[in-house]
């Protein structure tokens, strides 16, 4: 995986902003799309935690980084596995990372479904055709969420 794809950093009022509302889903309030991420870190073995949008699409899951090559994408991508809790529920998931050329139709979706939170990080508006995520595709992180078949695996 190259390590030139580009990401943004979030300011400080954007990390204050993800504390608090990652712990309003710790407490289990919050939209039906939005969860708590946790991956152990591939450095430190500590457990991280951020919110996330969740993506249903075509009868799958997917999450996406819509900021590129973050912490939480090299830390799940060291792991393989993360977990996606609201409130006291919590479900592991394996990670399946799409291939850049899966990407668009989801890289689409996410956009035309969360376009209030993430529209500022794709050059591309949303409501653009698919193949306008082809050239961007490299950019942005994706993966199919598999459920983990041992229920108490930790992330």
């Amino acid at each position: 995986m190259s390590t030139a794809v580009p990401f943004a950093k979030p300011s400080r009022f954007e990390r204050l902003f993800n504390r608090l509302f990652g712990a309003l889903l710790g407490l289990g309030v919050g939209f039906a799309h939005t969860y708590l991420l946790e991956v152990r870190g591939r450095k430190s073995g500590r457990l991280h935690a951020m919110p996330v949008d969740l993506l249903a699409h075509g009868g799958k899951q997917y999450l996406v980084a819509p900021r590129g090559r973050t912490q939480w994408v090299r830390n799940a991508q060291a792991a393989g596995v993360v977990r996606l809790r609201k409130g006291r529920r919590a479900q592991t998931f394996r990670l399946r990372e799409l291939g850049t050329a899966e990407r668009p139709p989801v890289l689409k979706a996410y956009l035309d479904q969360f376009r209030r939170e993430v529209q500022r990080f794709f050059p591309v508006p949303a409501g653009a055709p698919v193949e306008a995520f082809t050239p961007l595709a490299d950019r942005y992180p994706a993966f199919e969420l598999v459920p983990d078949a041992a229920p108490d695996a930790r992330a």
